[in-house]
């Protein structure tokens, strides 16, 4: 039974983990494409909505935009790239501006920058994440402190 309230806060702290990785790699990599200077004119080519329920009979349902762009690097290469969050007046045939970097591996946003806005967010998340983390951690070590404190009546 002991091993249940060590696993589970693991596991958590595992998905937690997991997830802060990947909100800090797209803040790194939206950034660094605001900041290369390189710009494009884009066209939007395809937009479609994804709906993910939430658990439960009375779950929130959630809607995401996404957004399929292409655009021609300074050195001619077509880049096409799909895109979640969206600006919902964006249709089909729309020309955005695109922030791009440059190399092997493009990464390219059609977000305006708004690197405060986006630190922000990317932040917040972040701090929601590490409280949820430390919890994990203060419940394993108060847990153990209990289990093996001898003065503690266990059942």
């Amino acid at each position: 039974m002991d091993v249940f309230f060590y696993l589970v806060p693991v596991v958590m702290m595992t998905f937690i983990g997991f997830m802060a990785y990947r909100v800090l790699i797209r803040w790194l990599r939206i950034r660094s494409a605001w900041n290369s200077g390189l710009t494009a004119e884009g066209r939007c080519l395809k937009t479609f909505t994804t709906v993910s329920e939430g658990m439960g009979e009375h779950g929130r349902v959630r809607t995401t935009i996404h957004h399929v762009y292409e655009f021609k690097t300074h050195d001619g290469r077509a880049i096409r790239f799909e895109e979640e969050d969206g600006p919902m007046t964006t249709v089909e045939g729309d020309f955005v501006t695109v922030h791009y970097t440059d190399g092997p591996n493009v990464v390219a946003t059609a977000h305006a920058p708004g690197q405060v806005k986006q630190a922000a967010a990317s932040l917040g998340l972040l701090v929601f994440l590490g409280v949820v983390f430390s919890f994990c951690v203060f419940f394993m070590v108060t847990y153990h402190r209990l289990s093996t404190d001898p003065s503690f009546p266990t059942p």
